[in-house]
């Protein structure tokens, strides 16, 4: 994330104003419109299909100890995908 210095884009008005709350330290200004986590990138879904493999080989057999070195996670995170993954493919 890079910075913008508020003397080159706000008056100096709000400037003073913002200097009665918060001197010398950054702060930060959220984005009007929020983005939905992924939706500039493929990494939602590169985690979506990744997740339904490891719940497909764990289904067919392969145990967690063997799916988290696999794919280089621990055992909780896959024991979490497992988990999770299931609870949605239940809920549709």
């Amino acid at each position: 994330m890079s910075y913008v210095s508020a003397e080159n884009v706000l008056p100096k008005e709000l400037i003073e104003t913002i200097q009665q709350y918060v001197s010398g330290q950054s702060i930060y200004i959220p984005c009007k419109e929020k983005k939905v986590w992924g939706s500039r990138t493929k990494t939602k879904q590169y985690y979506k299909i990744r997740n339904h493999e490891i719940c497909t080989k764990y289904k067919n057999g392969i145990p967690v100890k063997i799916l988290a070195t696999m794919y280089s996670l621990s055992e909780k995170s896959i024991q979490r995908i497992i988990r999770t993954t299931n609870e949605m493919d239940d809920s549709i």
